[in-house]
């Protein structure tokens, strides 16, 4: 291939084909043209006058899209030395700006990397080392963690930043004398487009490399085929777009078919409901406890008038939660699996296809099965689940690609009970990553905080069962002499601790102090003897 990367750091740290996964572009809509920059054909193909972003602070048309992020690129490439291939860090909440600058990098040809708004310096930095990120592009609300951490790595060399989508910031400042128009970099379709990153469950991040196709295969496989969206649909999502569930629900799915992205800053429960009302929202995604907690806010069906589509992901998705979601809304939720690894949803259920406990089938596009203990795929029955399709992971110079990837199938770390129709119903995480409230919490990263404070001689961190957030983070600690006794103000102390170390999500809802933690002969830690009541 022709690759329009100059600098070659990414392609360089690409897994080796022998460990990659086996894609499939069965579907004809799936086999893209060799030259293809996803940006160009999200923002630039739509009619310029359609609204593309719509929230409280405004709207944002197509043209107006189109022409901001021409303008970010310019500024990158001519101003700021982007070179196609560099590596661009985005932080902020999602808004017209965020949206305008993650195109913008696309269209100069960088590399996206884009970071929780949440993260930490302790967790930010790590990120920058490893994708030796030079340019970043950073909203002020969230930009005092990310010079933290560009201190310590002292490898950023361009910041811009820009003041949410009030605008008034030094970026808009510098963007009002850039020339308008720039010829989009002539990307090849397999030119590396992002690393997403998540955290594994050792707690070092893992970087998920995807190609300008991948970035639009998701949405012409999952939302083409499932959601069957039409043209001028509304979208809102709780996920900020650094995750890829938010970024295909949020920004690639409205774009890909000429629809309506709608932001909201906060996206809690009742924002969410408010927004629904506000801007009309047709399709809402967010994971399952926020649909239970917005049962709980509403008042009536009004609110949700305009709304056809639910999407729910990141967690397993009880049926009890869809069942009572239907029954005061009239909406059936459609459930879907997805892993950053393989970009978004590949099993999912729509319409009279829905069995309401049951995750879906394989998405059009994708083949999936559950494999025994010997990596065989079982045509029916209970085992670890496996997929294949248009998009696969190609993790960032880790060499846990080989966990993932086995026999050419992407292996989730999910246990899945396939049934003789077809559908996959969840039973079990297979490693000890907690999923909490639609979020992948590693334990030993919270342990690691934990032990940061003086007061903590050992700590374990489990997923205890929550009805609220499906599993909830529980810490049981072994004080430190001196540290004593127990009690409620030293446990928010801890959490509070846990809260400025990292992402907030992460801390420790529940801490109960223990003599000692179960260990074997050896002295390692038996994790699973802790109590789980």
């Amino acid at each position: 291939m022709r690759s329009a990367h100059v600098d070659g750091f990414v392609c360089e740290r690409l897994p080796p084909p022998q460990l990659q996964p086996d894609f499939l572009f069965d579907l004809p809509e799936l086999r893209y043209p060799e030259r293809l920059n996803a940006a160009v054909e999200l923002i630039d193909r739509a009619p310029a006058h359609l609204a593309a972003v719509v929230n409280d602070a405004g709207t944002w048309t197509y043209g107006e899209m189109r022409a901001l992020s021409d303008r970010i690129a310019r500024l990158l490439a001519e101003e700021e030395g982007l070179v196609p291939g560099n590596r661009v860090l985005l932080r902020g909440p999602n808004g017209a700006m965020l949206f305008a600058a993650w195109l913008g990098v696309l269209k100069a040809g960088g590399v996206l990397v884009t970071t929780v708004p949440v993260l930490r310096p302790r967790e930010i930095a790590p990120l920058i080392e490893r994708a030796e990120i030079r340019h970043a592009i950073v909203d002020e609300a969230c930009l005092s963690d990310f010079l933290a951490a560009a201190d310590e790595t002292g490898l950023v060399r361009s910041l811009l930043t820009y003041r949410g989508d009030a605008g008034g910031g030094a970026l808009e400042g510098r963007l009002a004398q850039v020339p308008a128009g720039w010829p989009a970099v002539d990307t090849h379709r397999d030119d590396p487009a992002m690393i997403a990153f998540t955290s594994g469950t050792t707690g070092r991040p893992k970087g998920c490399i995807h190609y300008h196709r991948d970035v639009l295969a998701s949405a012409d496989s999952f939302a083409r085929h499932v959601l069957k969206p039409e043209p001028g649909g509304r979208w809102a999502c709780s996920a900020p777009i650094a995750f890829t569930f938010g970024l295909g629900m949020q920004l690639v799915f409205p774009w890909r078919f000429a629809g309506t992205a709608v932001t909201v800053e906060q996206p809690g429960p009742k924002a969410l409901l408010e927004t629904v009302a506000r801007h009309r929202v047709t399709h809402l995604a967010t994971a399952p406890t926020a649909y239970k907690a917005m049962l709980g806010a509403l008042e009536g069906n009004a609110p949700l008038a305009s709304l056809a589509t639910c999407v729910s992901a990141g967690e397993h998705l009880p049926a009890a939660t869809w069942h009572a979601w239907r029954d005061a809304t009239g909406l059936r939720i459609v459930d879907g699996i997805g892993a950053t690894e393989m970009m978004h949803i590949f099993i999912s259920a729509a319409g009279d296809d829905i069995r309401p406990g049951a995750t879906g089938k394989a998405v059009p596009g994708y083949r999936a099965c559950v494999l025994d203990e010997s990596g065989t795929p079982l045509p029916h029955g209970t085992g670890r689940l496996a997929v294949k399709g248009p998009t696969g992971c190609r993790y960032f110079d880790d060499d846990r690609q080989a966990q993932y990837v086995q026999d050419g199938w992407n292996v989730t770390g999910d246990t899945y009970r396939l049934d003789e129709e077809g559908y996959f119903w969840f039973v079990a995480r297979s490693d000890d990553m907690i999923v909490s409230a639609g979020y992948n919490i590693a334990a030993p990263e919270v342990e690691s905080a934990l032990y940061a404070h003086p007061a903590v001689a050992e700590c374990a961190v489990i997923g205890v069962p929550c009805e609220a957030r499906g599993h909830k983070v529980k810490a049981f600690v072994v004080l430190a002499e001196g540290h004593g006794p127990a009690s409620d103000a030293l446990e928010a102390a801890l959490k509070e601790h846990v809260k400025a170390l990292i992402a907030p999500y992460k801390y420790p809802r529940e801490i109960e102090f223990v003599p000692a933690l179960p260990k074997t002969a050896t002295g390692k830690l038996q994790r699973f003897a802790l109590p789980r009541r």
